[in-house]
C-alpha cells in the first residue's frame, strides 16, 4: 500500500508541471509516425546516440595515436637548403718576404642543399612506448563496449519504464471509466429514489478525484517517451509510438537461471576488464621507465651539395657533394635520481590499482546479489499479484452486480474497485521490477543480449 501511495503522490506531483488535457491522447497520429519496439529502440540508440558515436571515434583516435608511436621506429628523412649573401668579405693578411698582403676570402653567394636521415637502432624505451600505445587501443575498445552496454541497459530500463507508465495510465483510465459508470448508476438510482443524495454526492466527488491522477499518469507517459527518444538520439518532438505492454514480457519472469551471485562470472564486467588493462598499462609504463636506464644506439647520415659564386649565373655554377654517416651511442649515467622516483611512483600506482580492483569486485558482487534478490522477489510477487488480480476482478464483478440489484452498498463497490486497481498496478509493477533488475544484472555481467 505504501508503494502505491508513493506512485500516486509522484503522479500528482507531475501534474503540476503540465497543462495538457485528457484529450491530448486522442490526437490523430501523423502518417510519418515511427512505430518502435524494444529491438528497434536498441538499434536506433546504438547507431544514432552521440555517446556511442563519441566512443567509436575514441577507438579511431587511439589507432591513430598508436600509428604515431610506431612512426618513431621508421627512418626519419628531412631535406634542407640554405642561401647566404656575404655583405662584407673577411680579409686575411699574409706575409710574403717581409711584405704583407691582404686577401679577401669567400664569395658573394653561398648555396647549400641536402638530405639527412636518422634511424633508431636500439631504443628500449621507445619499444615499450609502442606497446603502451597498443594497450591504449584495447582500453578505447573496452570503453566503447562499456558505453554500448550502458546504453543497452539505459534504453531497456527506459523502455520498460515507458511501458509501466503506459500500462498504469491504461489501468487508471479503466478505473476512471468504472467510477464514471458507478457514478451514473448512483445518479440513476437517485433519480428513481433508490439512493440518497449523500451517495450521489460522494460518487460525484470520487469521480472528480480520479481526474488529477489520470492527468498525472498521462504526463508520466509523455515524459518517459521523451526520455526514451533522447536516449535513441531522436528529437523529443519527433512522432514516435512505442509498441508493447509489460504483459508481453510476462513469460520472461521466471525463476529459471536465477543462481547465487558467487556462481556468476565477472570476467566480462566492463569495470574489471578496464582495471585489467590499466594494470598492463602501468606494468608497461614501469618497464619503459626502467628501459630508460639502458643505452640507445642510433644511425644518422647526411648528404648535401654546396656551391659558392659571385654571380647569379646558375648554369655556370659548380656543385660539390659532401656526405657523412655516423653511429651515436647514448649511455645514461646519472639523472639526479629522477628515474628511481618514477619507478617508486609506478609501484605505488600499481598497489592502488590492485586495491581498487578488490573494492570493485566486492561492490560488484553486492550489486549482483541485490539484482538477483530483486528478481527472485519479483517472480514471487508476480505469481501472487496475478492470482490476486483474478480474484479482484471477480470480486468487483460480484460487487457491481450486487450494487445494481440493491444488495450491496456504494462503499463496498468503491472498495472492490480500488482493490482491483491496486491489483492491476501491482501486476505490472512486478513484471517491471524483474525486467529492470535483469537489465541491471546483464550490464554488471558485461553480457550483450542485444
Amino acid at each position: 500500500m505504501k508503494k502505491f501511495a508513493s506512485i500516486f503522490i509522484l503522479l500528482l506531483a507531475l501534474t503540476a508541471k503540465t497543462g495538457h488535457s485528457l484529450q491530448a491522447r486522442e490526437v490523430v497520429t501523423p502518417q510519418d509516425t515511427l512505430y518502435v519496439d524494444l529491438q528497434t529502440a536498441l538499434e536506433v540508440a546504438l547507431s544514432d546516440n552521440p555517446v556511442i558515436k563519441i566512443a567509436d571515434r575514441s577507438i579511431e583516435r587511439a589507432v591513430y595515436a598508436a600509428r604515431e608511436s610506431r612512426s618513431g621506429l621508421w627512418p626519419g628523412i628531412s631535406a634542407s637548403g640554405a642561401y647566404s649573401r656575404t655583405l662584407k668579405k673577411q680579409v686575411m693578411v699574409m706575409d710574403f718576404g717581409g711584405q704583407s698582403m691582404e686577401i679577401a676570402v669567400g664569395t658573394d653567394n653561398n648555396w647549400m642543399g641536402g638530405v639527412s636521415l636518422s634511424l633508431p637502432l636500439v631504443a628500449p624505451a621507445l619499444w615499450k612506448m609502442v606497446q603502451l600505445s597498443a594497450l591504449d587501443i584495447d582500453m578505447a575498445v573496452e570503453k566503447a563496449r562499456s558505453s554500448k552496454l550502458a546504453m543497452i541497459r539505459a534504453v531497456k530500463q527506459a523502455f520498460y519504464s515507458h511501458l509501466l507508465a503506459k500500462d498504469s495510465y491504461d489501468v487508471l483510465h479503466r478505473n476512471y471509466d468504472n467510477v464514471a459508470l458507478n457514478t451514473k448508476t448512483v445518479s440513476d438510482k437517485y433519480d428513481q429514489g433508490m439512493a440518497s443524495e449523500f451517495d450521489k454526492l460522494r460518487a460525484e466527488v470520487a469521480l472528480k478525484n480520479q481526474r488529477p491522477g489520470l492527468m498525472a499518469a498521462e504526463t508520466a507517459v509523455e515524459l518517459s517517451s521523451m526520455q526514451l527518444k533522447a536516449l535513441m538520439g531522436l528529437d523529443i518532438e519527433y512522432p514516435v509510438l512505442f509498441e508493447g505492454s509489460l504483459s508481453y514480457f510476462e513469460q520472461e519472469v521466471t525463476p529459471e537461471g536465477l543462481v547465487p551471485a558467487q556462481h556468476l562470472s565477472t570476467d566480462e564486467n566492463p569495470e574489471l576488464v578496464q582495471l585489467g588493462i590499466q594494470k598492463k598499462q602501468l606494468q608497461t609504463a614501469l618497464e619503459a621507465t626502467k628501459a630508460s636506464y639502458l643505452p640507445t644506439l642510433s644511425l644518422s647520415s647526411n648528404f648535401q651539395y654546396s656551391s659558392m659564386n659571385n654571380n647569379f649565373k646558375f648554369s655556370n655554377y659548380n656543385w660539390f657533394p659532401y656526405s657523412t654517416a655516423a653511429l651515436a651511442l647514448h649511455v645514461p649515467i646519472f639523472s639526479g635520481m629522477k628515474k628511481q622516483q618514477q619507478v617508486k611512483q609506478s609501484r605505488l600506482d600499481m598497489q592502488n590499482l590492485e586495491d581498487s580492483r578488490v573494492q570493485t569486485e566486492r561492490t560488484l558482487r553486492l550489486n549482483m546479489s541485490n539484482s538477483l534478490n530483486q528478481m527472485d522477489k519479483a517472480v514471487e510477487e508476480l505469481a501472487s499479484n496475478k492470482e490476486n488480480m483474478a480474484m479482484a476482478e471477480k470480486a468487483y464483478s460480484i460487487s457491481r452486480k450486487q450494487f445494481e440489484v440493491g444488495m450491496g452498498t456504494w462503499l463496498d463497490l468503491s472498495a472492490s474497485e480500488l482493490a482491483l486497481t491496486q491489483a492491476r498496478l501491482a501486476y505490472h509493477q512486478s513484471i517491471y521490477n524483474y525486467l529492470y533488475y535483469l537489465a541491471e544484472l546483464e550490464n554488471l555481467l558485461g553480457v550483450n543480449t542485444y
